[in-house]
């Protein structure tokens, strides 16, 4: 058995369609217009499903969810986080810890799910 796809839930799909290809270049590779929406994210695929009906609120909708997606990256991460930042992500500090060799940034889509970018020191 292996994990192959992560569904989150969102409100507006087409705006999640044009941040997660903007930002992350990420291929779609399925789509209902304004309902679904399959990205391939290299070993695994990243879906999102419109909400429900009753949950949909144009102006207020956030994401609230304890999953955080977290993106392996070989690239500089310092270079990429000024990259996503002007692509309209929010993105905090870089930030390490003591005994792990690895550069680690956090970051929010615009409906409020968490990603995580994740560097090997060199």
């Amino acid at each position: 058995m292996k994990l192959s796809r992560i569904i989150l839930f969102g409100n507006d799909i087409g705006a999640l369609k044009v941040f997660y290809q903007s930002v992350f270049n990420f291929s779609l590779i399925e789509e209902i217009e304004n309902e679904w929406l399959v990205f391939n994210a290299g070993v695994i695929e990243i879906a999102f499903h419109r909400i429900g009906e009753s949950f949909r609120n144009e102006d207020s909708f956030r994401a609230e969810s304890n999953v955080k997606l977290v993106f392996s990256i070989e690239e500089d991460i310092e270079e990429l986080r000024k990259r996503l930042i002007e692509r309209g992500a929010k993105m905090k500090d870089i930030k390490s810890f003591e005994g792990i060799d690895f550069l680690f940034c956090d970051g929010e889509d615009i409906e409020g799910n968490i990603f995580q970018l994740s560097q090997k020191k060199a």
